[in-house]
């Protein structure tokens, strides 16, 4: 590809990026550090006042007890993965992608019905176990959202161990729980690490699970700074709060960076052990007990939100019904949410397949430029493009609010907007997604393609393309999943006629109508399910 190209590809994304990250990013700077000159007064203000100190702190607690509860749940899934195959194990892999593609403002709504004071297991049980509107609530969440990742990353790097180290100890005299701490424990480090750097960073910018099943009462820096611009109008205090957040979650982000490449490095080994079967007489051990109640933890912890949202959705006074329903595409109940049912699911189509397309245009020239080219500021380039996965969708959004409310670019309430913060928001996710499946083309492979007489360009489409596609379409897929799940920004951006599905679930969450608010949940599940069925059967037939 010609120079001129090259340079092309590298302008046009970072062009995006400078306009609807790097800008609303230095409109905060300058809101929060800027008062007739450089001043600290308004982040000394926030740091001094024992309310807002208490929220920092808190978000940090929360964030790292929600990272161990997830390494609990999670390091006895990824030995099992590992280390056996079983009957229905591949059911719940299947089952643990699940918390990927579920909405936060859903899963927020299962625990409700699931831990309410008329929820399930309260009656069940028969009293309330103080979970709903309390950390605990919010840890539990958390880790239903974050545990498949841990599950994964560090079952992937068991099952690369070279099992001749673990050989020569056991010769040695090592065995049991010193064998593991020893030589096992080590290899596994930069897997728990990375994953547990990617939890806690997940966790420390949650924003719709601890508004709503935490409440005010135990409320994150996301929910304060969504509280000071929103309902105080203070764009001061708001900008101050959004500084000290995002100099913490770059230097978190900067971290798992650190750790990821670590990660990366010890995959990179070409030993994978095959999980062996349990035999039937294991199946019915003490091991094989464990295994599979592990298994109906799993499986009781990841449906049962969705089941009782389900549930819920066909529920009125103890009668099968489908009332919810009606009332969802009633007209007298609409207005709760300023717009139709029907409007709320083409905006949420609509923001959902153009962030796909955006972003993963985006992610693709980036990712090209990155694992193909040698240029002069590569490194510097690579950080500035994987800025935005440090961003909260709550930050992004009083950016958005400060950039784009006057000219030359005033562009606030407008729906496509609301498609670009999507894709700032999505895009890095995507980007990691096409990166992990071009690192293992081989160079070789379009090579053979250039000394044939191919063109470059010609030779990445015709040839390298269509091997990233697996990845390609699982960025898609995730692109979709974080648009039409996006609470924060799109709430903070939005006007009534460019309601989304989850904005209409939160609105029914806020006036405590569950039944209609499962219903949208579901429809929600539907929309998203078709959506992603759709995205992968395209991405089929173009190749």
């Amino acid at each position: 590809m010609q120079m001129k190209g090259v340079k092309l590809l590298l302008i046009l994304p970072l062009a995006f990026l400078f306009i609807f990250f790097y800008l609303p990013m230095i409109s905060i700077l300058h809101e929060g550090l800027w008062e007739n000159g450089f001043t600290l007064k308004y982040v000394v203000e926030v740091l001094s006042n024992s309310y807002h100190r208490g929220i920092i702190y808190f978000t940090l607690w929360q964030a790292l007890a929600s990272t161990l509860l997830t390494l609990a749940l999670g390091l006895p899934g990824a030995y099992i993965f590992a280390k056996y195959d079983f009957p229905g194990k591949s059911t719940v892999k299947a089952i643990l992608t699940v918390p990927f593609v579920m909405p936060s403002i859903m899963v927020a709504l299962g625990f409700i019905l699931l831990f309410g004071k008329q929820g399930f297991f309260t009656q069940l049980i028969g009293r309330d176990l103080g979970i709903l509107y309390s950390w605990k609530a919010i840890l539990l969440a958390h880790a239903f959202y974050n545990f498949p990742v841990v599950v994964r990353m560090v079952s992937s790097l068991w099952q690369r161990i070279n099992p001749h180290y673990e050989e020569v100890a056991m010769s040695l005299g090592a065995k049991g729980f010193t064998l593991f701490r020893k030589v096992t424990l080590p290899m596994l480090l930069p897997g728990i690490f990375a994953s547990s750097m990617l939890t806690f960073i997940f966790c420390f910018m949650s924003f719709s699970i601890p508004l709503i099943l935490g409440g005010y009462k135990y409320a994150t820096l996301e929910v304060d700074i969504f509280t000071s611009i929103m309902t105080l109008l203070d764009f001061k205090l708001g900008s101050a709060l959004a500084i000290i957040q995002i100099a913490l979650s770059f230097t978190f982000m900067y971290v798992y960076i650190k750790s990821l490449d670590l990660y990366s490095k010890a995959e990179e080994q070409r030993i994978f052990r095959t999980p062996r079967p349990l035999s039937f007489k294991e199946i019915l051990s003490l091991r094989g007990i464990l295994i599979g109640l592990y298994s109906l933890i799993v499986l009781v912890f990841i449906v049962s939100p969705l089941l009782a949202v389900l549930y819920n959705s066909f529920n009125y006074n103890g009668k099968l019904s489908l009332i919810w329903y009606r009332r969802v595409f009633s007209e007298a109940y609409n207005p709760i949410f300023g717009a139709n049912s029907i409007t709320a699911i083409k905006n949420s189509l609509l923001f959902g397949f153009s962030t796909v397309i955006l972003s993963t245009l985006l992610a693709l020239s980036v990712s090209y430029a990155l694992h193909r080219w040698e240029f002069k500021g590569k490194n510097l380039f690579d950080a500035l493009v994987m800025l935005p996965l440090g961003s909260s969708a709550i930050t992004l959004g009083l950016g958005y609010i400060r950039t784009f409310h006057k000219e030359p670019l005033h562009l606030l309430g407008s729906w496509y907007l609301i498609v670009f913060a999507h894709t700032i928001i999505a895009y890095p996710f995507v980007l990691r997604a096409i990166s992990a499946v071009l690192k293992k083309i081989k160079p070789n492979l379009k090579e053979a393609a250039l000394s044939l007489g191919a063109k470059e360009w010609v030779a990445f489409l015709k040839v390298e393309l269509p091997l990233a596609l697996g990845g390609i379409i699982v960025g898609a897929i995730f692109a979709f999943a974080m648009s039409i799940a996006e609470l924060g920004a799109t709430y903070m951006l939005y006007k009534p006629e460019y309601t989304t599905i989850t904005i209409a679930i939160y609105r029914f969450l806020g006036s405590r109508q569950w039944g209609s608010a499962s219903a949208m949940s579901v429809l929600l599940m539907i929309v998203s399910a078709v959506s992603f069925l759709i995205i992968e059967r395209i991405g089929e037939e173009i190749w």
